[in-house]
């Protein structure tokens, strides 16, 4: 039972790994970027982006396309080690295109993160924004998502140990079922033949006694001398 149960288990995760993957990878191609998603993580897009709201980007419009008042998610010009959400408030240059961008909470654009974006910084521009769910991944940091890891797992344990459990009980009211009709069905053998054991002796006993009244009727004379 327990390794039913574990290939149970694992073949749930497995299940929901290969679902995740698929809608990864779909959403990747629908969007045209590695990562669809971002979390806000700063007031400084204040009052159009709040802190822990959530942004899908487009990345399948071309850099060349992106004008001003556009909101763009770029790698910082200079590192590369961080993801900016800015928007866009001037075009520096056209050969090649040099863009800057400034937080609407920010009183001026800074050097270095703001400008100079090339499309070698672009990643996408922002199409959808989900106010405050953000605060979901919050709770995903450790150790709460490992908490939920476990439980996630524990109720796969759970309910295959259930199925396993429901399926043995229904074996045993099976076989508790078959044994009674048998039990049921030799009574019924042993009911039949003690009637038949019945009715066959009260046969002979009709059957002698009208042997003995032929025996009679056809020697008269004998009857009599019995008397």
């Amino acid at each position: 039972m327990k390794k039913a149960i574990s290939k149970g288990v694992i073949k749930d995760i497995l299940i929901v790994a290969v679902a995740v993957l698929v809608i990864w990878i779909g959403l990747q191609i629908a969007f045209g970027t590695q990562n669809p998603f971002y979390v806000v993580a700063s007031g400084s897009m204040i009052p159009n982006l709040e802190v822990y709201d959530v942004i899908v980007i487009q990345g399948h419009i071309p850099f060349d396309e992106i004008k001003i008042g556009d909101i763009i998610v770029f790698d910082r010009p200079s590192d590369h080690n961080r993801v900016i959400v800015h928007r866009v408030v001037s075009i520096i240059d056209d050969n090649p295109k040099t863009i800057r961008t400034q937080g609407d909470a920010n009183p001026g654009s800074i050097p270095g993160t703001d400008f100079p974006i090339t499309e070698e910084e672009y990643i996408g521009k922002v199409e959808y924004i989900f106010p405050q769910v953000g605060y979901v991944t919050q709770l995903l940091k450790p150790p709460i998502n490992y908490i939920i890891i476990v439980i996630v797992v524990g109720i796969m344990i759970i309910k295959q140990f259930s199925k396993k459990k429901k399926e043995s009980t229904k074996q045993d009211v099976f076989q508790a079922s078959d044994d009674e009709s048998d039990t049921h069905d030799e009574l019924s053998d042993i009911s039949e033949l003690e009637k038949d054991t019945e009715y066959s002796n009260h046969s002979e006993k009709i059957n002698i006694d009208e042997d003995k009244e032929e025996t009679r009727k056809s020697n008269p004379n004998k009857s009599k001398e019995e008397k």
